[in-house]
């Protein structure tokens, strides 16, 4: 199966849940995230946020589906010294997705503690560039003909739930090169999205 097709089944999956009258709710929270190429690390971490709507199948039941949509800010920011350290310069690199996480919940503990895993469709909105330090500040947007405006990854986490609230913390590892033309090519090879997400939801049943 070419990944690709990943956010079409994704997307049919969320219609699925949707259309069986989840919980639904507001969901928000903080993003730790970064690029990796070959293996990932925590250098270079950006701050962001995520923010949108959730939905829940059925809350009583042993297993569920969550549904999410989300704006979603990821990137990274590097710190770069140069000429024996004398000169420092802070480069944030902002990308800004549209999200759709899928996630199968096995719930445990009465319902109250639930393993969440899954996958996630995005789609690139904006990207931006700013800079700061010794050699001045400057920011501005990049051309998003020379990044793939599609990303996909797997996701995973662990999630609270009490009464119609939830407290989370999840993991997201792009599957995706974020680069789409030469240019960018040079500047991050197939590096690809990786990102840690706390949140705090809150939702009341559907109709």
């Amino acid at each position: 199966m070419r990944i690709y097709l990943l956010p079409l089944l994704l997307l049919s999956s969320a219609y699925t849940a949707l259309a069986q009258g989840p919980h639904i709710g507001l969901k928000a929270g903080l993003n730790v995230s970064n690029l990796y190429a070959d293996e990932v690390d925590d250098n270079n971490a950006r701050l962001g946020f995520n923010a949108g709507v959730m939905g829940r199948t059925n809350l009583d039941a042993p297993i569920g589906l969550q549904v999410e949509l989300l704006y979603s800010t990821k990137g990274n920011n590097t710190q770069y010294d140069a000429i024996f350290g004398l000169i420092d310069q802070e480069v944030q690199f902002d990308l800004n997705y549209l999200e759709l996480p899928v996630l199968a919940c096995f719930r445990f503990a009465g319902n109250a503690l639930e393993l969440q895993v899954g996958g996630y469709g995005a789609y690139l909105l904006s990207s931006d560039v700013s800079t700061s330090g010794d050699l001045g500040s400057s920011s501005g947007s990049v051309d998003l003909d020379n990044l793939a405006r599609i990303d996909a990854g797997l996701a995973g986490g662990l999630a609270f739930n009490a009464g119609p609230a939830q407290v989370g913390a999840r993991y997201t590892l792009g599957l995706m090169p974020i680069a789409d033309s030469d240019g960018a090519d040079l500047l991050l090879g197939d590096a690809k999205n990786s990102c840690v997400q706390v949140y705090v939801a809150f939702g009341m049943p559907g109709e």
